[in-house]
């Protein structure tokens, strides 16, 4: 019986590991990928990030996990599949068949790319189609590219494949950007990236690869077809809660109801990072929750000695 179940070993979920060890807490963090870091492993540059402007975010995330590691933070590998509130304790079910106690659970497991759904997005995934420009941009130098969205993610993606990208073409639904105003000077500053306003994907078109797609724009009606090698969606996420709906509440978009203190429907669980109802998610934001819930969790079990 552990003191504290951490599932997932994103920015979140390694700030509570690194919180409830030094706490004293008997605990262990199951993460799906042995790699772990979540988003941020994905994210080319961090400049946001107190005290390390610049560094790219894989090696943020080797940083939060070599802390982990040097706390003697133990890590097991599982796809959690349920949990169940058993009262005094709670369960957690893997799908190879393992199953953990523990007196208290964070939940870190963090969101994942929202998809658009349109022809051709799952035929070509990962033949031209990709969520990640950092991870899979460098396939694309010297090549015509579409990014779909007009968030930060979005915008950032336009920027990094201007780089290398022979063109960047950024699609995008509404009139304006919803990116950070620091974020679209730098995308405006790109020769050779055009903004395609007021237009949705309508089709990703190709035979082996992506060759092109096909968009409408909005009011008009009318449509258009351009012709790229490559095509990056940005236009959201979604919280990996489905295992919990049903045990913690959620609101209508899926991500578990906690507060500051990180306490869901549920006491004795809570909820950190991306997973959780909150105004802003950023790394920063992400690792204050997980020190928010170790706090909240030491409270939970001072209460029940």
């Amino acid at each position: 019986m552990y003191d504290l179940i951490i599932i997932g070993a994103g920015p979140a979920g390694l700030s509570a590991a690194v919180y409830g060890r030094r706490a004293g807490l008997e605990l262990i963090v199951i993460e799906q990928t042995p790699m772990g870091g979540g988003q941020v492993v994905d994210t080319y540059e961090v400049d946001n990030y107190l005290g390390m402007p610049g560094i790219n975010g894989f090696d943020l995330a080797q940083k939060f996990r070599s802390h982990a590691d040097g706390l003697g933070v133990v890590f097991r590998s599982g796809r959690v599949t349920a949990i169940r509130d058993e009262g005094a304790f709670k369960a957690v079910e893997t799908a190879d068949g393992v199953s953990y106690e523990a007196r208290t659970l964070i939940l870190a497991g963090g969101a994942e790319h929202a998809k658009l759904g349109v022809p051709g997005e799952e035929k070509y995934r990962g033949q031209g189609v990709s969520y990640c420009a950092t991870c899979d941009g460098a396939f694309f130098k010297k090549r015509d590219v579409a990014v779909v969205g007009g968030g930060d993610v979005a915008v950032e993606d336009a920027v990094y494949l201007s780089r290398f990208c022979r063109k960047v073409y950024l699609i995008h639904r509404r009139d304006s950007l919803r990116a950070a105003k620091s974020l679209q000077e730098k995308l405006f500053s790109c020769e050779n990236a055009e903004l395609v306003w007021n237009s949705t994907l309508q089709e990703i078109r190709g035979t082996d690869l992506v060759e092109g797609i096909r968009i409408r724009q909005r009011g008009e009606d009318t449509e258009r077809e351009i012709a790229v090698e490559g095509v990056f969606i940005a236009v959201g996420m979604r919280p990996n809660t489905e295992i919990y709906r049903g045990t913690v509440a959620c609101d209508d978009g899926g991500y578990l109801v906690a507060g500051e203190d990180c306490a869901t429907s549920v006491p004795g669980i809570f909820a950190a990072g991306d997973i959780r109802t909150k105004v802003l998610r950023q790394i920063v934001t992400a690792v204050s929750d997980g020190a928010c819930a170790v706090a909240s969790a030491e409270k939970y079990l001072v209460q029940r000695i």
